[in-house]
């Protein structure tokens, strides 16, 4: 019999673990107790009333590179500002968010840090993720070129103690000096080296994403680099190989802005089990066109694209439960991949062990979608959000 602290939801299975047209995932507190076709959960039942069919049961989502949403911002020393941010992607599906501090004056990338510490400590972010400030110029995109620099251990040094052990991510472009002893030194320390923002050739990238050239991702791949080109294949070509080979993880923002879906198609199609969805979210996620900002940098959403001055995007307005769901209409990708991509695949990339799936033992997140994807509920942590 089913026991009064323990809550059963009924409905298709679809996770990195289990895959059923007609199954039941109980939970106990705050973790998932028992994940079960639905004929097993009856058999191990007799006396407790059946459940009722919910809808498609994904496991919460996992986005490991957000600026913001909703008004609100990851770069900020104002912790309710950047709670408020993580709250409003945790209702949207994004169980798990990783905060990332965009590229900004030293000292304010370091305060920014240690105020999303407190709050990673607390449960309610992932963990944070540095953009910059050690990113090419010749591809910063968004990232204010006023504050570029080669990386050095100084700076990296008090981004990993203001973190505190939760920076999980720093995004690097590869051909600048000093990228080396920074990788490393990150790398000793558990952050991921993400490469990005970056204007290398092809053999110098893909030596980057090789073992022991310490990255192992690629930040949104295909911006914040030359495009690829059949006769110069890029950063674009070196992270497709190393993706394929099981070297790397590339992120992928599926807004539909970012990137055409056949692009997104065939990032798909060559890495399998090694694409990451993202959203890159920002300020505006989830509002209407307007004025917002991203760092230090001015931003203006016109139909739902944002941009800075200069024309280069600047970050994405959509969920990341929209990205599945783009992906699955326009790329044609199978729904296990879309979620794969959007839950397991990224949580293993930055080394969360207990979310991304649904299976005895992580985190009680749970999202109800209906045949369309579209949101019904949301359980994060064993409490219903919504």
């Amino acid at each position: 019999m089913v026991t009064d602290t323990e809550l059963v939801i009924r409905g298709r299975v679809v996770s990195a673990s289990a895959q059923l047209d007609d199954g039941v995932v109980s939970i106990v507190g705050e973790r998932i107790g028992a994940v079960l076709p639905f004929a097993e959960w009856v058999a191990a039942h007799p006396d407790s009333a059946e459940p009722t069919f919910s809808g498609t049961l994904l496991p919460g989502l996992v986005d490991i590179h957000n600026h913001g949403g909703f008004g609100h911002r990851f770069d900020t020393v104002d912790a309710a500002q950047a709670r408020a941010a993580a709250e409003f992607h945790h209702a949207s599906g994004s169980t798990t968010v990783v905060a990332s501090v965009v590229t900004g004056a030293a000292a304010d990338m370091v305060e920014q840090t240690a105020v999303l510490r407190e709050l990673a400590a607390a449960g309610f972010l992932g963990g944070i993720h540095a953009e910059g400030p050690f990113l090419s110029e010749a591809r910063c995109g968004a990232q204010d070129p006023r504050f570029l620099r080669d990386p050095d251990l100084e700076l990296t040094d008090q981004l990993l103690a203001a973190g505190g052990g939760h920076l999980r991510v720093m995004t690097l472009a590869p051909e600048r000096s000093g990228y080396d002893a920074v990788a490393q030194r990150l790398t000793e320390h558990g952050v991921v080296v993400s490469l990005g923002h970056s204007n290398a050739d092809y053999t110098s990238f893909l030596k980057a994403l090789r073992p022991n050239g310490f990255g192992t991702l690629v930040t949104h791949l295909a911006n914040g680099m030359a495009p690829l080109h059949h006769r110069e294949p890029g950063p674009v070509g070196a992270s497709l190989v190393a993706a394929a080979a099981g070297h790397a993880t590339v992120e992928l923002i599926g807004d539909g802005v970012h990137v055409d879906g056949g692009f997104a198609a065939l990032v798909f199609a060559t890495a399998p089990g090694r694409v990451a969805l993202i959203t890159d979210a920002m300020q505006a996620a989830g509002l209407t066109d307007g004025e917002y900002q991203l760092g230090p940098q001015s931003v203006t959403v016109r139909q739902g694209v944002a941009r800075i001055a200069n024309g280069s995007i600047a970050g994405g307005i959509s969920t990341l439960l929209d990205c599945v769901a783009r992906a699955v209409r326009e790329s044609g990708v199978p729904l296990a991949d879309a979620v794969l991509a959007a839950t397991a695949t990224p949580a293993a990339a930055i080394g969360l062990t207990e979310v991304g799936d649904l299976r005895k033992g992580d985190f009680a997140d749970v999202l109800i979608v209906d045949t369309n994807l579209q949101l019904r509920r949301v359980l994060r942590r064993g409490q219903w959000l919504s």
